[in-house]
């Protein structure tokens, strides 16, 4: 089987509403799609997106280095499974959000021809035996805007089954993120809540917040403090925090997990297939946590739609263990790529919602142009 046919669609999504973080705020979602056809007539997507304070990629950049990788690989055969790491990194080096997207595409193409489904594959690699029927994911539910929206938020999701969730915090002064994160905490009492500062708090600022009065129902704190910062810094922030802390921009796969996990300086990561490099590597990052003991949440990048939700659910799926729940994020756009985009059941991602024969979903292109990025054009290898 090789690859006959590759295609690019840069996509630029709007959002419902903006996204406010500490570095950035997020309008649109600039995610690029690649398509992959057979000789045999079979047909794979894959996604990635544009995340330039976590990958360093923008939309641009992602385009440019997806044609390269494309031009290459038009024409070869799909590379077995446990070497596909292999066939790209002879391509190109680095450049995981790139990868990611062909790794999806690759995978789904391989599961097809096995008549299995790509989380039933990444299973089957983990030696997951503990049950047919994988559970449903826990999903998290992201809260912004202004305190009273937040509340009305958390009441009406609450109300639907979501017991995830993440606060963002670092933009505001920080006595009014406490107040915030207080009345929050009290109204989700018993739930599952983060707080995520995309790495905005100064290391004082950060243990003054993580050992605070009104932190203390807090499940974890993300990314704290920014990834320039200090080995020490993490270290120190770790030792005087009452919370256990998660870092997210800090983690891209299994070495920065040893790296940190031996300084005593995480609690647990957030991983996503945009910084692992796809969803094998993602998958020895999560064992990788397991193995030592430390929490996982698995996260798509603000935003990106049901295909990328799909992939990364599927990694969800084949280890069972989610303590600190799924960032499925193609709730936040104005409209999915997909004419079945995946939802929450109950707070919950339910397995019967992915197709048993491949990644589970598929992109419609009438719906896939009406997400054409203005400043980028689809690019054919």
């Amino acid at each position: 089987m090789k690859i006959s046919h590759i295609k690019l669609y840069p996509l630029a999504i709007p959002l419902i509403e903006p996204i406010k973080m500490s570095g950035e705020t997020i309008t649109h979602a600039n995610t690029l799609l690649v398509y992959l056809k057979t000789n045999t007539g079979k047909e794979a997507w894959g996604e990635t997106s544009a995340a330039p304070l976590m990958t360093g990629e923008t939309l641009g950049g992602l385009l440019q280095n997806a044609k390269y990788l494309g031009e290459h690989l038009k024409g070869l055969d799909i590379p077995e499974l446990n070497s596909i790491s292999i066939a790209l990194g002879k391509i190109l080096y680095g450049n995981t959000s790139v990868k990611s997207c062909f790794e999806m595409a690759l995978i789904d193409l391989i599961a097809q021809e096995q008549e299995t489904s790509v989380w039933q594959i990444l299973r089957t690699l983990a030696k997951n035996k503990t049950q047919t029927q994988p559970s449903p994911l826990p999903l998290l539910r992201m809260l912004g805007g202004s305190l009273d929206k937040e509340i009305a938020e958390a009441a009406r999701y609450r109300a639907q089954g979501y017991r995830h969730w993440k606060i963002k915090v670092g933009i505001l002064p920080l006595t009014e993120d406490l107040e915030r994160v207080s009345i929050l905490c009290n109204l989700l009492d018993g739930d599952t809540i983060s707080a995520d500062a995309n790495g905005a708090f100064k290391l004082q600022d950060a243990i003054t917040f993580c050992s605070a009065e009104q932190t203390r129902k807090l499940s974890f704190v993300e990314q704290a403090i920014s990834t320039q910062s200090s080995l020490n810094d993490f270290s120190v922030l770790k030792s005087k925090s009452l919370l256990p802390i998660a870092l997210d921009e800090s983690i891209h796969g299994v070495s920065e997990i040893v790296f940190f996990d031996q300084a005593n300086a995480l609690d647990g990561a957030s991983l996503k297939l945009i910084k692992t490099g796809g969803l094998l590597s993602g998958l020895e990052a999560a064992y990788e946590l397991k193995r030592r003991n430390l929490k996982l949440n698995l996260a798509c990048k603000v935003a990106e739609t049901s295909l990328s939700a799909a992939a990364t659910a599927s990694l969800g799926f084949a280890i069972d263990s989610i303590p600190w729940g799924f960032s499925m994020s193609n709730q936040y756009l104005e409209f999915d790529i997909c004419p079945k985009p995946l939802h929450a059941e109950n707070g919950y991602l339910n397995i019967e919602q992915l197709n048993p024969i491949g990644i589970g979903v598929v992109p419609e292109i009438n719906l896939i142009t009406q997400a054409h990025s203005k400043e980028y054009s689809p690019v054919l290898c």
